[in-house]
């Protein structure tokens, strides 16, 4: 199977689990021990400056204050993934996900936020979602998931509440009109 690194990963209406059910995620990282990403399309209650007050980061003068923080998923609710454009070497701990998207975990990023540095174009997470080994393929063959390439414009430029519908689109697929049954042949 081909590498999902820089796809996204898209819930199937009839996808009923709590932690997923109408998400978006951004795979960052998939090879043999299995994969990781990130939930993009659900804003918390929660604010950068909450965030950096939380963390006692010098914020208050950083353009970032009021945008939301998101709920990345299920594992590793307590640490931050900041999703952004550019690249990971300015960073103590990235990944490089794609050409214009890096996954960093390491505070240096949140400081620069806080003080109005860093990347232009960023979402920050709390906690990621994760799959073993063959466990999300087995799940595209329940029909779970669909995949498709992912695009920085739709991570960075959309709505949070329009980002799944605009992924779909991609593949001229409009989830609202399809059946919450799942079809096997």
């Amino acid at each position: 199977m081909q590498s999902l690194k820089n796809h996204f990963l898209m819930a199937m209406p009839h996808l009923e689990d709590p932690n997923f059910a109408g998400t978006l995620s951004y795979l960052c990282d998939y090879d043999e021990k299995g994969t990781m990403g990130v939930i993009v399309n659900r804003p918390l209650e929660l604010t950068l400056d909450a965030l950096f007050e939380q963390l006692e980061l010098e914020g208050s003068d950083s353009p970032h204050r009021n945008v939301p923080v998101y709920y990345g998923g299920p594992t590793h609710k307590d640490r931050g993934f900041i999703l952004h454009e550019g690249g990971s070497e300015d960073w103590d701990s990235s990944l490089q996900v794609a050409d214009d998207i890096a996954l960093t975990t390491s505070m240096d990023i949140l400081q620069a936020l806080a003080v109005g540095r860093g990347p232009e174009r960023f979402l920050v997470c709390l906690g990621c979602a994760g799959w073993e080994s063959g466990q999300l393929e087995s799940e595209l063959k329940d029909n779970a998931w669909l995949t498709v390439e992912g695009r920085a414009d739709i991570l960075f430029e959309v709505e949070p509440e329009q980002r799944l519908g605009a992924s779909a689109g991609i593949l001229g697929v409009d989830l609202n009109l399809m059946t919450r049954e799942a079809g096997h042949s």
